[in-house]
């Protein structure tokens, strides 16, 4: 098996990667890096996850929610950065629960694209694709697989011709916070618009003669460019109840 190179930012291989699919499963992503306490830029996700390929396509998989402002403000991001986002609508099943399971979508465009690539790379952790990703190989493809370790199942990094785990690269693909922002008081995926321009900002009054100079407080940024963007309105602790720190792996799938 081969490894990923943390400092090169490409994965050492027997030549070159050529053409590189990439297949996110945002849905288990979001999960696992939720639990991992990360918070993914995935500008920086995908510079990495190229390497020193040529990209053929950028695909990311998600549940969505009509209502969701924010998280269309996101997709609407991800498709103007280079991703080809495929979505399918959430359901709501009898006890409550909201999901969408797009695991056919992402195993049928694997198979379906396979020779047009060289390279396959599966952001997924789930057991599930382990028969797709055999099936991709079996056409000539190389196949690697990324995802937290803890979270990604045995069988599915046995089966890939690479494994880069995330944890291990967790600060080349993080979203950079405001300084002294704690995770929890930030939203999930959120894309930061730049300041305003100097005209929407109303000048302060000028001070009465011989008065001391007032303190003029800064701008709300916020006012003008709210964040935008979440790929899943869930709590905090939302599914998080069934991980345990000791686990030598977490599965994570699309019913959590």
């Amino acid at each position: 098996m081969n490894h990923f190179d943390s400092t090169n930012n490409i994965s050492l291989q027997f030549g070159h990667r050529g053409k590189v699919a990439i297949f996110i499963d945002g849905n288990n992503l979001f999960h696992a890096a939720r639990f991992h306490n990360i918070d993914i830029d995935y500008n920086k996700l995908l510079r990495v996850l190229l390497g020193d390929g040529r990209l053929f396509r950028a695909f990311f998989y998600t549940g969505v929610d009509a209502g969701a402002e924010r998280q269309q403000g996101f997709l609407l991001w991800m498709r103007r950065n280079g991703f080809r986002v495929v979505q399918k609508e959430l359901k709501t099943f009898y006890d409550g629960t909201r999901k969408a399971n797009l695991d056919v979508e992402i195993a049928v465009d694997m198979l379906s694209l396979a020779g047009r690539y060289d390279t396959a790379v599966l952001v997924s952790g789930d057991e599930d694709f382990v028969y797709a990703v055999n099936a991709v190989a079996y056409k000539g493809c190389r196949v690697e697989v990324v995802g937290f370790r803890s979270n990604t199942a045995p069988k599915l990094i046995d089966v890939a011709d690479c494994f880069i785990d995330l944890g291990e690269i967790a600060e080349k693909v993080r979203k950079e916070l405001a300084h002294g922002m704690r995770y929890e008081e930030r939203d999930i995926h959120v894309s930061q618009q730049p300041p305003p321009p100097p005209s929407f900002i109303e000048p302060a009054p000028l001070p009465p003669p011989c008065s001391p100079s007032p303190v003029i407080p800064e701008p709300d940024i916020h006012a003008f460019h709210p964040p935008i963007g979440s790929i899943i309105d869930a709590g905090p602790a939302e599914g998080l109840g069934q991980f345990s720190p000791d686990s030598d792996f977490i599965r994570v799938t699309d019913d959590q």
